[in-house]
């Protein structure tokens, strides 16, 4: 199906810098990313939800630094890690050098909290040394004194003018793989700073709206702000931060994307909000086909919907449909036609062997169509 224009979204232009061998920025695909919370130095556990998160599709992972028993585990955990690890790093400039020699594919710092010139160096000299790109993490609630004084709050203004404070540090280092965020958990105060930030600056920019919340009221907090900026072009990689595991910020951020048409990954479920009319339940229906679905990588599109009213016309813009009939009896899509019908205790096994099914197909068509594209 056609793109039509009023769908079309452009990203603003950014140059592009590695993190490990993951692009960012430029014509890059935006990259989906979180944070594990176990204790870095506990290697297993550490390694084990980095795994968690890989099956999720998180195209890179931060883990935290904050001392020397970290960064000696580091080497072990990126050892391990299938996608690129980034270091997070606070105030002890000594801990980003640690992590840099241990294989850490970005540093995510604040130079001017780092000490001294010198210091920041240094820090420049071991990711230059080590090809770690930088990540400026700006954050309105650790905003420098200065310039809080000058503006007497968090607002757009300061949080860009730190930004670019830090980029001189690593400018005048000769330093130019980096990558900056200005994050607030104000959704108004963080999508203005990025906008301004935006036409300010050529580097790529990351994505989130700080300390969103849980589950659901981050995930709408985080939907409004970033995807705000992300409709307008803004944005080359997202975090979505969740009082949630990060396997569940990974979902969150590709389903954002996916809403976008700006990433494709894994089944597009379209279902009903339910009512008195529907054939069977479709609220529990959908809970369980998205879990039973979450194996699948294949970008394709589900419909679940409960009667005949809006079914039939969802269910021809769809891979695969499904729409409740009578006496336990509901009507099976394949790729927009109707095609047979399913019982009511047949159904969830019976969609998940479609949609595993079609994946194999989709898989196959797009490996016999490369060689010819190559060609």
């Amino acid at each position: 199906m056609s793109i039509r224009p009023w769908r079309d979204i452009t990203r603003r232009p950014s140059r592009q810098i590695m993190v490990g061998n993951v692009p960012v920025g430029g014509d890059a695909p935006i990259t989906v990313q979180t944070m594990t919370n176990t204790p870095t130095e506990d290697v297993r556990a550490t390694v084990d939800q980095i795994r968690r998160c890989e099956e999720a599709g998180a195209d890179i992972i931060r883990v935290s630094c904050p001392d020397e028993a970290s960064t000696a585990g580091l080497k072990q955990i990126v050892r391990a890690a299938k996608v690129p690890i980034v270091a997070d790093i606070h105030f002890h400039y000594k801990r980003a050098l640690e992590a840099a020699d241990a294989g850490a594919a970005c540093l995510r710092i604040n130079p001017g909290n780092i000490g001294s010139e010198q210091r920041v160096a240094e820090v420049v000299r071991a990711a230059k040394a080590n090809g770690c790109a930088i990540r400026i993490g700006v954050n309105a609630g650790s905003l420098e004194k200065d310039l809080l004084e000058k503006y007497g709050e968090p607002c757009p203004e300061a949080l860009v003018e730190s930004a670019l404070d830090h980029i001189k540090l690593l400018q005048d280092q000769d330093f130019h793989e980096y990558k900056v965020a200005v994050k607030a958990s104000d959704i108004f105060l963080a999508v203005a700073a990025y906008q301004q930030l935006a036409e300010a600056v050529d580097c790529p920019l990351h994505l989130g709206i700080t300390e969103a919340g849980g589950l659901i009221g981050g995930t709408v907090k985080s939907s409004i702000g970033m995807g705000s900026l992300l409709w307008f072009g803004i944005g080359d990689t997202i975090r979505v931060s969740l009082s949630a595991e990060p396997e569940e910020e990974v979902r969150v951020g590709f389903e954002m994307l996916k809403a976008l048409g700006l990433r494709q990954r894994g089944v597009r479920v379209i279902s009903c909000p339910s009512c008195a009319r529907q054939g069977f339940d479709v609220i529990r229906t959908v809970e369980k086909l998205e879990q039973r679905l979450q194996h699948i990588r294949v970008p394709m599109s589900l419909s679940v919907l409960g009667c005949v009213v809006n079914g039939p016309g969802e269910a021809r813009e769809t891979d695969i449909g499904l729409t409740g009939g009578g006496n336990g009896k509901h009507m099976v899509y394949l790729s927009g036609v109707t095609d047979h019908t399913v019982q009511d205790e047949d159904m969830i096994e019976h969609i998940v062997k479609l949609v595993e099914a079609k994946a194999v197909e989709i898989e196959a068509a797009s490996a016999v169509a490369e060689p010819v594209a190559a060609e």
